[in-house]
């Protein structure tokens, strides 16, 4: 994939040394960006450890740490209540499939999908705005529908690649295919692209 080449060191840009932090970061990345996120978590994850310290936390200390990311209320409530369940019915691991993540408070299918790719190896492909538009504008699919453009993307790439798919997708669309002034002269697979070549980027 040419983008692999462009972009080799393609991983998530948001910090954590163990699975418990990336479900956290993850969380909080939802309408924040990642850097915000990698200002907050060091002092979260200071604070509280690991799911057993973070099941026992107040709702609200947690929120003033994190309040300077959005929707501190919601997250913070979701983070604590996700903690007394890992805690509760998984001894304080990530569970490792889909359904189990998904009902995690806070969980959605994009997040469970960045935790079993970066987690469990698994080829989940995890779709965001930056993604949604780059497929779209390329001409890899042809939908807003999350499900539709994880399910088609599979189609295109092999197991072995898609899991880390959606990191190279991510970068291509920060860094070249931006929602506004996409840099095409410099993309790597302007080839390929729909947009480019009908001159309507």
């Amino acid at each position: 994939m040419r983008l692999k080449k462009r972009f080799p060191d393609a991983r998530t840009e948001l910090n954590y040394k163990t699975r418990f932090q990336l479900l956290v970061a993850t969380v909080l990345s939802a309408q924040c960006t990642d850097v915000r996120v990698n200002k907050i978590t060091p002092l979260l994850f200071k604070r509280y450890k690991n799911a057993s310290e973070m099941a026992r936390a107040k709702k609200t200390d947690v929120q003033k740490i994190i309040k300077s990311c959005g929707l501190s209320n919601t997250k913070s409530k979701n983070i604590v209540e996700a903690s007394k369940i890992l805690i509760d019915k998984y001894n304080g691991r990530i569970p490792g499939d889909r359904a189990s993540l998904e009902k995690l408070p806070g969980v959605g299918r994009k997040t469970a999908s960045i935790l079993l790719a970066e987690i469990f190896n698994e080829p989940a492909f995890a779709v965001d705005t930056h993604i949604r538009r780059v497929t779209n504008r390329i001409g890899f699919v042809s939908t807003d529908n999350v499900r539709r453009i994880e399910d088609e993307m599979a189609g295109l790439l092999p197991p072995d690649e898609l899991k880390g798919a959606h990191h190279l997708f991510i970068l291509h669309g920060r860094r070249i295919c931006a929602a506004k002034r996409p840099d095409c002269e410099n993309c790597p697979i302007n080839d390929l692209c729909t947009c480019f070549n009908s001159k309507k980027c």
